[in-house]
């Protein structure tokens, strides 16, 4: 009998994480509310629902695991489940609910999500850039202002217990 490490199989996110100054031009931007049903230092189970221009609405459900040493590393899992399910689902949630519209900009066959907080968030804008490994290259655009991958502070589970607009500036 073979044991398996079933975590092993699970996809892995590697992304860095930036603050930027301003969100670039001529991007179309998806609303998005998301909730954490259970939120720890060793994993998280979100909720999002996304909201397209074009009226389109999507649901996930979201399990991801701790972060790797340097913070850009962690398993996760990701379905699609009913949008009227979701909005259900965000009621359980831990309140407050993160609000935010993301922004897809493309430069040099690179894709930047870009979240524009909303609610207790708002002012906060981050980057980010899902990459294949921690070492690979990328250019950074103008807008971004400092990396933040791996501070514990900027991940959106840490942004409902302590939201932005709480921080002392």
């Amino acid at each position: 009998m073979h044991i398996i490490n079933y975590i092993e199989l699970m996809p892995k996110e590697i992304e860095r994480k930036f603050l930027i100054n301003k969100i670039p031009k001529n991007v179309t931007g998806n609303k998005i509310k998301q909730g954490y049903l259970q939120s720890e230092k060793h994993r998280t189970v979100r909720i999002r629902t996304v909201e397209k221009p074009n009226n389109d609405k999507k649901a996930y459900l979201t399990i991801k695991g701790a972060s790797n040493k340097s913070g850009a590393s962690r398993y996760e899992f990701e379905t699609n489940i009913p949008y009227k399910e979701a909005t259900y689902l965000l009621k359980l949630c831990n309140k407050p609910l993160i609000e935010k519209t993301r922004y897809i900009y493309n430069k040099n066959d690179v894709i930047w999500e870009i979240d524009d907080f909303d609610g207790l968030n708002k002012g906060l804008l981050i980057a980010e850039i899902e990459i294949k490994n921690e070492q690979q290259s990328f250019k950074l655009p103008s807008f971004i202002v400092k990396e933040v991958t791996g501070d514990p502070k900027y991940y959106n589970s840490a942004l409902q217990k302590h939201p932005y607009q709480k921080w002392k500036k």
